[in-house]
């Protein structure tokens, strides 16, 4: 069986773009349709990943094969973003998991103690900000699962972050991080000899998975940079002033491409090429640390 499981909808709340911030949104995917694409390109079961947000679940609750997720903007230790993908969950999941999300090492905790499982998501991206040592210590010490293969973001982040996940022993999952239609389902997780939700994800947590499909572009990305603007356009007409803007894009997104290159290479070289250094850095990291309220 296969699930693309890195999907956002309309539901995934307004986009972080300095300028934009107030009239542009993450996605502008109706739940339903997002549905119905993916099972029309061959998905088996359908999830929703949404920014802190499970709303998309009053459309598609009941729906055959689907079951709910979540992608929780968290607070490490050290004050940087991180992006953890939660799997399967309840509303009462969510709930909890909003109220503890500004305290990393307490969603961890809350989700280890209710058996959920979950992901850090495009590690080696700079989406969500600055890294530091201490995260990637995070990572390896209480993550069950990374985020080896993105639809969205260079090949070359993905290819380091399924060399961090091979050294580490963790699970690898993979998702299209779609925000348009257009690459919904081309990039997901495979469970080979599942039959239903649980028995792939019960496969999934045992490291069964595999994750297929391309990354991300340069192409690739300026064309849902477009069409994420073209749909704000057409929510809000009033944005029609912005449209020579348009044309930066292209500039804007080779920009972001390099930058996200850079970063990669930055930490690459931390965390994957100094082996040793490193390991010997992120132990004594972890054995000044006192996060017992995580677990093992």
């Amino acid at each position: 069986m296969r699930c693309d499981l890195h999907v956002h909808t309309y539901h995934s709340g307004m986009c972080t773009v300095p300028g934009f911030r107030r009239v542009c949104r993450e996605s502008y995917s109706e739940p339903r349709a997002v549905y119905e694409v993916l099972k029309q390109r061959g998905t088996d079961l359908v999830t929703v990943t949404d920014h802190d947000s499970i709303e998309a679940v009053e459309s598609l609750s009941g729906q055959p094969g689907f079951f709910l997720s979540e992608e929780v903007t968290a607070t490490s230790p050290s004050g940087t973003e991180v992006h953890v993908g939660v799997y399967d969950i309840h509303e009462r999941d969510h709930i909890e998991i909003q109220r503890r999300r500004a305290d990393l090492m307490s969603l961890i905790a809350y989700q280890n103690e209710h058996q959920l499982f979950f992901t850090v998501n495009h590690v080696y991206s700079s989406l969500t900000g600055p890294r530091t040592e201490s995260d990637f210590a995070l990572f390896a010490r209480y993550f069950p699962g990374i985020e080896a293969l993105n639809g969205q973001i260079p090949a070359r982040c993905n290819q380091q972050a399924t060399k961090l996940a091979a050294r580490l022993g963790k699970v690898v999952v993979g998702g299209s991080d779609a925000h348009t239609l257009a690459s919904l389902g081309q990039t997901y997780t495979k469970v080979s000899g599942a039959h239903d939700k649980n028995e792939f994800l019960r496969g999934l947590r045992r490291g069964q998975a595999t994750v297929e499909g391309p990354s991300g572009s340069y192409w690739k990305l300026t064309t849902a940079a477009c069409t994420l603007a073209s749909e704000m356009m057409l929510e809000n007409p009033w944005t029609l002033f912005l449209s020579p803007l348009i044309i930066g894009v292209p500039l804007v997104t080779l920009a972001h491409c390099v930058h996200e290159l850079a970063f990669t290479y930055k930490w690459a070289v931390r965390t994957c090429v100094r082996r040793q250094p490193e390991r010997a850095r992120v132990k004594r990291w972890l054995e000044a640390q006192d996060y017992s309220e995580a677990g093992p």
